[in-house]
């Protein structure tokens, strides 16, 4: 079957006649693969000058990711600079025109691609100054949510009794709602459902009265509705290893500097908390069990003083509660095996085992972190257990 194929030439001739030339080629296996359309660059020496032709193609617009480990758009490489682009690599086997294309923006931006990465001012080095630093993301079709990565967030710490009012980032549109966010998270993820349409944007307001360095590079990638890879609805976490470690926001090895309403140590909980942290069940694994992590006194300090405690005790069994007595700051894990409550909360942590589906920690805390003395939140383990013989 022939096929009838328009060249083009890039350059000017010196002749009156068209630049265009109409090819005819019975065999396009060479220019088109069978799995995408690529771009296949000629050249044709006239007049002692050299003129470029182009076949006209397209690739497939998808994910990929390039040398360094950033994520990016299959694109071809004069789009890819012509929408301000970085091209790292190659995304195609069959033709060098097809690149890895990573694009970083910062204040006052937007974008519809696959995969942004939004950055402070000045990024790679830190911001010290106030204002506030928007960006915008709108959902290209067939796109159901958004994955923000904090590769870097590094905001000053709330206040004393959880609130960020220093720092903060606020995110606008999407589902389930979020609270400010402040103080160190990077390596932490939120999941956002899309409103149809309409677009989610992250408005980051520092106080330049307030010497800090801040720092973020936030990767923003939009997920399929088809897309295996969608949280379910309700979870603002996602994890996908058959092991790993969650923990809350803000959740860190350091206490916060800032004093509370009272006088003594700041919690760095973030107040007013309510999401779900899920994990997917993976193969053949009916049960998830979570513990904590060695070296770590404080990776389970939800609620009560922190201080008074013998630093040897926090984390363990005797100092943990459940039930009735966690009312203002705790996790719930649903149907835990051997138990009849579900929350927990207090300065320790039992270990928990739970075979309900979803896999899912659900975290809470309320407006008032003031009796929360350098309390941290929590970490936790997990690992995904076989399923029982018949």
């Amino acid at each position: 079957m022939n096929v009838w194929l328009v060249v083009f030439c890039l350059g000017v001739l010196h002749v009156s006649r068209s630049c265009c030339a109409v090819q005819q080629r019975s065999n396009v296996t060479d220019v088109i693969g069978s799995s995408e359309l690529d771009v296949v660059q000629a050249g044709v020496q006239r007049s002692g000058r050299f003129f470029p032709f182009y076949t006209i193609g397209r690739i497939a617009n998808v994910p990929c990711t390039s040398p360094s480990g950033l994520s990016g758009t299959c694109l071809i490489v004069g789009e890819c600079k012509d929408n301000g682009g970085l091209a790292s690599g190659s995304c195609s086997s069959r033709t060098n025109q097809a690149v890895c294309c990573v694009y970083t923006k910062s204040c006052g931006g937007s974008t519809d691609l696959n995969s942004t990465y939004f950055t402070n001012s000045g990024f790679p080095g830190p911001y010290n100054g106030g204002g506030t630093c928007t960006f915008t993301v709108n959902p290209s079709s067939g796109i159901c949510q958004l994955r923000i990565d904090f590769r870097s967030l590094t905001l000053s710490q709330p206040t004393g009794d959880g609130s960020c009012t220093t720092d903060r980032l606020t995110i606008v549109g999407g589902s389930p709602a979020v609270v400010p966010i402040c103080g160190e998270n990077t390596g932490q993820h939120l999941y956002l459902n899309f409103a149809g349409s309409s677009p989610i944007s992250l408005r980051i307001a520092t106080n330049g009265d307030v010497s800090f360095n801040r720092l973020w590079n936030i990767e923003l990638s939009q997920i399929a509705c088809a897309s295996a890879e969608r949280a379910p609805n309700g979870c603002l976490q996602y994890y996908t290893d058959e092991t790993g470690e969650i923990s809350s926001l803000n959740y860190g090895l350091g206490e916060n500097p800032a004093l509370n309403t009272i006088g003594a140590r700041g919690s760095r909980q973030l107040a007013n908390t309510n999401y779900g942290i899920c994990i997917r069940p993976a193969a053949a694994k009916c049960s998830v069990s979570y513990s904590l992590p060695p070296n770590d006194r404080y990776a389970f300090t939800l609620s009560d003083n922190a201080i008074v405690i013998d630093p040897t005790l926090l984390g363990s069994a005797m100092l943990s509660a459940t039930g009735a007595a966690c009312t203002t700051d705790f996790i719930i894990i649903p149907n835990p095996t051997g138990m009849t409550a579900d929350r927990f909360c207090g300065l320790g942590f039992p270990g928990v085992t739970s075979s309900a589906r979803p896999f899912v920690v659900y975290t809470v805390t309320n407006g008032n972190e003031t009796p929360d003395v350098a309390n941290r939140g929590f970490r936790l383990l997990y690992t995904q257990n076989a399923c029982s013989a018949a």
